[in-house]
C-alpha cells in the first residue's frame, strides 16, 4: 500500500488533514492504481491513525490532479499549499433576524428533539428536481378532490425505494417519521398512509409512455445522449405467494435467473444505452421465452424513436433467425451484434479453424468468417481465458477431491449403492455441469448379499416350536465397496475445453466495421448487465409481495423511477471518480441529520430552530466535488403555548 502526499510540508502535530491514498495491484502485467481519499488523526504526539473516507477507484490525470487541489489549502501564513482541515470549526454563526436575537431566552431548558436523516433525502429530492419529474407528474397526475397530491406520493415511494427499500406498510409505519422529507417536502404523516400509498400505485401506468418520451428529453440535456446503439437484455423477479388461479394473472413459473424455481415471476425486459440511462421496460409474464419478444419491442421503439439506424446489442437466446432476417430486410435496416450459442460455434469449428488469427487489441484476438452478408466474429481474450480456466480447474480439483474422499469411505465402510449415487450426484451438482462432464464416473451394480444360516432359519421357522411368533427378518440394503467406484479423466472432452475457454462467438451484420470496434460494442452489454443488479440489489426490487397485475406494474413502475435517479448520479460521479458510486454518496450524506432546538423564552413562549448538522470534513469534501451546496437553515419560529404559529 503505497501513500502519496500532495506536497512536501510536514504537518504539524495538532493538525488533521486528508491525503490521497493509492493501491497497486498487478492484473494481467500491469499495474492498476486505485485511490482512495484518507483522513490523517493524530491520538497523541507518538501515535496518527489514518481513517478511510472515500473510495475514488482508478483516476484519469485531470481527475487525480481536481481531487489533490480540493484537499489541498493554501496556508496565507507560509505562502504554500498544504494539508489542513478544509473546514474549520470556527466558522460564524448565523444571525437569527427577524427580532428573535432580541428575545429573553432560557438556555438552561434547551431541548433537542427528534433526529432525522436529511442528507440522502435532500439529494435524493435534488435528483428528482434535476429531472423535472417535478413538473412532469404535477402535470399528469392531478390532486383528489379530497386534496390528495398523488405527485408528492409518488414522489415519497421513488425516494423510499432509492434510499431505503421496503414495504409501502415499513414507510407508513417508521421510515418516514425518521426522514426529513416532511420538512422537504412540507407534508405530513397524511401523505404517507398505507391506504393512500397503495392508492397511488393505481394511477401511475397510464403515463409510462409520457414518460419514456420526457426521460429521453432530458438525457439528451443533461448528458448530450445520442440513440445510435442500443442494448437490450431480460431479466426476472420472482414472489413469495402461492400460485395465481387466473389464467391471466402474469406471475407464471418459468426460467429463474434468480435461482428460485419454487417461486413464481414475471420477466423484464429493458431497454438502455450504453452509459446504462434507460428508455424503457416491458413487464411479461414469468413463461415468457426471451426469443419471443425482441419483435415487439423491436416495434415499440420504432414507434417511440422513429426509424432509424441503430445499433441493437443482446446477448444470445434473444434474437431468432426470423427475426434477424427481418432485421437485416426492413428499411432501413437495423444494425444488430448478438453472442450467439456454443453448439453454433461447433458448427462453424472447421470453417473458423481455416481463417488467420487477427489482433483486435492487447490481449484480444479474432477471426471473421463472410457468411453471406453476416460476418461471424470469433473473439478469444486472454484475461477472460485465465478466469474461466482458473474457475474450471478449482471446480475440477474439487469434484476430483470428492471422488476419492468417496472411495476412501468405501474402503472402510461399505454403504448401499443408492447411498453413494446420492453423494455423487451431490458433488456434481456443487462442482457444475460443465467441471462434472469431464470426469466419467462409473458405480457397479451391488453383489447379492450372502444369507447367514440364522436368517434361513428364522425364514423356514418364522414361530418357532412353543415360542411366540417373530417377525420376519428385515432385509438390509444391498452394500458396495471401494472397488465398485470408478472415475477418470475424459481427456478428449478437456482439450476440447481448454481450445474453447476464453472464446465467444458473435454474429453482426456490420460487415465493414473494424473488429476492435466490434468488440468494444459487444463488452458494452455489461450496462445493462449492472442495470439489472441496481434494481435487484440496491433499488430492493425483489422479492414482490403485490398481488394485482397492475400494483406490479407498478411496483416495477416504481423502482424504475429509482433506477433513474441513481443513473443520473452515477453519470455525474463518473467524470469525478470511476470508483464512486451511488450508495456511496447516499450513505455518506446519510450523516447529514436534521433536529428541532427548542429554547423556552422568558415570557412562557419558545423559539423553534429546526435545523440540519453541519457535513463531517469528508461530506464536506464530496458536495464539493459534486458542486453542489447545502440550501440556508430554515428561519426561526416562535411558538405560543407550545402550537408553532
Amino acid at each position: 500500500m503505497a501513500t502519496y502526499p500532495l506536497d512536501d510540508q510536514t504537518i504539524s502535530l495538532n493538525t488533521c488533514g486528508m491525503f490521497l491514498k493509492c493501491s497497486v495491484r498487478k492484473k494481467d502485467g500491469k499495474d492498476h492504481r486505485s485511490w482512495s481519499i484518507v483522513e490523517s488523526r493524530r491520538i497523541d504526539r507518538t501515535r496518527t491513525i489514518h481513517r478511510h473516507v472515500l473510495y475514488l477507484g482508478e483516476l484519469s490525470d485531470s481527475q487525480h490532479r481536481s481531487w489533490q487541489k480540493a484537499i489541498g489549502v493554501f496556508d496565507e501564513s507560509t505562502g504554500v499549499e498544504r494539508q489542513m482541515v478544509l473546514f474549520p470549526e470556527d466558522r460564524p454563526s448565523l444571525p437569527l433576524g427577524g427580532g428573535v436575537d432580541a428575545l429573553h431566552l432560557r438556555v438552561s431548558a434547551l431541548r433537542l428533539e427528534r433526529p432525522r436523516q436529511w442528507g440522502a433525502c435532500w439529494l435524493a429530492d435534488l435528483l428528482w428536481q434535476r429531472l423535472h419529474l417535478d413538473s412532469f407528474f404535477a402535470e399528469h397526475l392531478e390532486c383528489s378532490r379530497e386534496g390528495t397530491d398523488w405527485a408528492m406520493i409518488l414522489r415519497i415511494l421513488t425516494i423510499y425505494r432509492l434510499l431505503s427499500p421496503g414495504s409501502e406498510w415499513r414507510l407508513h409505519r417508521e421510515w418516514f417519521e425518521r426522514t426529513a422529507l416532511a420538512d422537504l417536502l412540507d407534508v405530513d404523516i397524511r401523505a404517507v398512509q398505507d391506504d393512500t400509498l397503495y392508492r397511488a400505485h393505481d394511477r401511475v401506468l397510464k403515463h409510462r409512455e409520457a414518460l419514456f418520451a420526457h426521460l429521453r428529453q432530458r438525457w439528451v440535456a443533461l448528458f448530450n445522449v445520442r440513440y445510435e446503439v442500443l442494448l437490450y437484455d431480460l431479466t426476472s423477479t420472482y414472489f413469495e405467494c402461492d400460485v395465481p388461479d387466473d389464467p391471466n394473472d402474469p406471475r407464471r413459473f418459468g426460467h429463474s435467473r434468480d435461482r428460485r424455481s419454487d417461486c413464481v415471476q414475471v420477466v423484464v425486459a429493458l431497454v438502455v444505452t450504453p452509459e446504462g440511462l434507460p428508455l424503457a421496460y416491458e413487464m411479461l409474464p414469468g413463461n415468457t421465452s426471451d426469443k419471443t419478444t425482441l419483435r415487439d419491442m423491436l416495434k415499440k421503439v420504432r414507434s417511440r424513436y422513429g426509424a432509424a439506424e441503430r445499433i441493437w446489442l443482446m446477448d444470445r437466446g434473444i434474437p431468432t433467425e426470423e427475426v434477424l432476417a427481418e432485421m437485416r430486410a426492413s428499411t432501413p435496416p437495423v444494425q444488430y451484434l448478438v453472442g450467439t450459442p456454443k453448439g453454433r460455434l461447433t458448427r462453424m469449428e472447421s470453417a473458423l479453424a481455416a481463417k488467420p488469427w487477427m489482433s483486435a487489441r492487447e490481449k484480444v484476438r479474432v477471426k471473421l468468417h463472410d457468411d453471406g452478408g453476416e460476418l461471424y466474429v470469433l473473439a478469444e481474450s486472454v484475461p477472460r481465458k485465465d478466469k474461466e480456466r482458473a474457475m474450471r480447474q478449482r471446480k475440477l480439483k474439487r469434484y476430483w477431491k470428492r471422488l476419492g474422499e468417496l472411495k476412501t469411505q468405501l474402503m472402510d465402510r461399505p454403504m448401499s449403492r443408492d447411498d453413494l449415487l446420492e453423494k455423487i450426484g451431490a458433488a456434481k451438482d456443487r462442482a457444475g455441469r460443465q467441471a462434472a462432464a469431464l470426469v466419467r464416473v462409473a458405480v457397479a451394480a451391488a453383489k447379492p448379499r450372502s444369507v447367514k444360516k440364522s436368517d434361513q432359519a428364522a425364514a423356514q421357522n418364522p414361530t418357532g416350536k412353543g415360542k411366540k411368533k417373530r417377525a420376519a427378518p428385515k432385509q438390509d440394503p444391498q452394500m458396495v465397496g471401494a472397488d465398485a467406484l470408478s472415475y477418470n479423466l475424459d481427456k478428449t472432452r478437456l482439450r476440447r475445453v481448454r481450445v474453447r475457454e476464453g472464446c465467444y462467438l458473435l454474429r453482426t451484420n456490420m460487415t465493414g466495421r473494424d473488429p476492435d470496434e466490434l468488440w468494444r460494442y459487444y463488452m458494452q452489454l455489461v450496462a445493462v448487465e449492472e442495470a439489472f443488479r441496481t434494481l435487484k440489489g440496491d433499488l430492493g426490487l425483489r422479492p414482490i409481495f403485490h398481488k394485482k397485475p397492475d400494483r406490479i406494474e407498478a411496483h416495477l413502475f416504481i423502482a424504475f423511477l429509482s433506477y433513474c435517479l441513481s443513473i443520473t448520479l452515477r453519470q455525474q460521479l463518473r467524470g469525478i471518480a470511476g470508483g464512486l458510486m451511488p450508495r456511496t454518496v447516499f450513505e455518506k450524506l446519510a450523516t447529514v441529520q436534521m433536529l428541532d432546538v427548542r429554547i423556552p423564552t422568558t415570557d412562557g413562549r419558545e423559539l423553534l430552530l429546526t435545523r440540519h448538522t453541519e457535513p463531517s470534513r469528508d461530506v464536506a469534501l464530496l458536495l464539493d466535488a459534486l458542486k453542489l451546496e447545502l440550501p440556508l437553515q430554515p428561519p426561526p419560529r416562535i411558538s405560543q403555548t407550545q402550537q408553532m404559529i
